[in-house]
């Protein structure tokens, strides 16, 4: 028996592979950028903030080498920056394998907030969570059709997208809206190799849900998820790898929750 024998063809390694990752700096896409450095990839972590950017890419940095990571400061609702950002990650990789559309917002929009801040709250939202998506997919599109074995897209949406809550509807919106970029995107970019999947996560700990009292977090996962508890960022990191993995070739344009069940219970 040898070590180096394999039955079997497709690859679970990304080792080597670059990654882009918007809304890298916190929650989930930290956790996504963290996972997919361990796995080998080299990822290009792009977010608000400087101190929040290079925090995150020392944290690669200390444990897989100075190689390992590139921070880049990217408001993904601005076309030049997002440009930029491409520009500065193929520069220094010569690469983009992977593109993790991450970037979120969730600001309210209701049927009875004042016009101006209902105006300006769709706007930002619209601007992050949809348009920069599509935006980065084509900005990146001809690296992703040259990436060996085919370029991977991942789309992270929201279980919004499929239940929804009152006074967010521009973030429910966007996040349906992704849902039908990803299918559209998938099928315009299968013939070249490139997969293009999207997750649904439901209730994560993240910043976005850090100001929720615990107890009321308690119950609401008592009484609507099925796992009764919260989820944590690497659970979506993880789902968000195993999409990226070669082995992935024949999955494109799935729509996947991660939220513990929550989606299909009834009551």
């Amino acid at each position: 028996m040898t070590g180096a024998a394999r039955l079997t063809a497709l690859s679970r390694s990304i080792a080597g592979r670059t990654a882009v990752v918007t809304g890298a700096a916190s929650g989930m896409g930290r956790a996504i950028s963290h996972l997919l450095a361990d796995e080998g990839a080299r990822v290009v972590i792009a977010d608000l903030g400087g101190d929040r950017v290079g925090a995150v890419v020392d944290e690669i940095r200390s444990v897989h080498g100075d190689d390992a990571s590139l921070g880049v400061v990217c408001d993904v609702a601005d076309h030049a920056q997002l440009e930029a950002m491409v520009e500065a990650a193929t520069d220094w990789s010569g690469a983009i394998d992977i593109v993790v559309n991450n970037a979120g917002v969730s600001l309210a929009t209701s049927a009875f907030q004042p016009t101006a801040e209902f105006e300006d709250h769709w706007a930002r939202t619209l601007d992050v969570n949809l348009t920069a998506h599509a935006r980065l997919i084509r900005l990146a599109v001809e690296h992703l059709r040259a990436a060996p074995g085919g370029g991977r897209v991942v789309n992270i949406a929201s279980t919004e997208a499929i239940v929804t809550t009152a006074g967010l509807a521009a973030y429910a919106a966007t996040k349906a809206g992704v849902v039908g970029l990803t299918k559209s995107f998938a099928v315009e970019l299968g013939r070249y190799g490139v997969t293009v999947n999207c997750i649904c996560p439901g209730p994560i700990e993240t910043a976005m849900t850090a100001d929720i009292d615990a107890a009321a977090k308690e119950t609401y996962a008592r009484r609507r998820v099925p796992l009764r508890r919260y989820g944590t960022p690497e659970e979506v990191a993880q789902m968000t790898l195993s999409l990226c993995l070669p082995a992935a070739s024949y999955v494109n344009g799935a729509i996947i929750p991660v939220d513990g069940g929550m989606s299909i219970r009834h009551t």
